[in-house]
């Protein structure tokens, strides 16, 4: 059965709507709901509940948008079992945030120790990332790298181990669509041509 998405969820939609309010991705003129939402509709697709559909509408507002008020505000609004998810795909609440290698690292580490709730939230954002970054390698080819934080070095290695992260807790048809798609960025930038430059489409920092 459809999953029923009633006026919590639309409420939440308002919620990140309201918190990211202008903000854009960077470098680019794509409105950050793009990615919000975009990230919900994959954890949808894949057998979200409404819980974690909503956890996926404000899975970046902890970290982008007030740290740790804001997880609390989130609890008091929608309650532990959302704020539990929100934080667990949150890889800092500090202002300002620590290097970006440490963050990731500490999020790795804890990832295969996290709820399913929490992991299908986590990969739906990185799909939705890996799939922006693939289109912007596709584009632009190599020049690409330097717009993410982790550079080439940093970034290939940070998807191939959110997918052994997420492996370590049990494969399933959404880990092995980000495998799919982290293995062909990989096979792209092994390439020693790069293909001929066009205007970016999307760009991701990973941050």
């Amino acid at each position: 059965m459809p999953v029923q998405l009633l006026k919590r969820f639309t409420d939440a939609v308002a919620y990140a709507c309201a918190a990211h309010g202008a903000n854009k991705r960077r470098g680019t003129e794509i409105s950050y709901v793009a990615h919000i939402l975009g990230v919900t509709a994959i954890a949808l697709e894949y057998g979200a509940t409404e819980e974690e559909a909503i956890g996926a509408l404000l899975h970046d507002v902890v970290e982008d948008c007030g740290g740790q008020p804001r997880l609390d505000d989130i609890r008091e609004r929608f309650g532990p079992t959302i704020a539990a998810i929100v934080a667990g795909c949150t890889d800092t609440t500090a202002t300002p945030k620590p290097p970006w290698r440490e963050r990731k690292e500490n999020y790795l580490h804890h990832l295969p120790q996290t709820s399913a709730a929490i992991r299908l939230v986590s990969a739906a954002d990185k799909l939705h990332n890996a799939r922006a970054t693939l289109g912007d390698y596709q584009h632009i080819g190599e020049k690409v790298w330097p717009r993410l934080f982790g550079g080439k070095a940093g970034t290939l290695w940070y998807y191939r181990a959110l997918v052994t992260a997420f492996q370590a807790a049990g494969s399933n048809p959404l880990i092995e669509e980000l495998d799919r798609t982290v293995t062909e960025i990989e096979r792209l930038a092994d390439r020693s041509e790069t293909p001929s430059a066009s205007p970016p489409q999307r760009i991701i920092n990973l941050d």
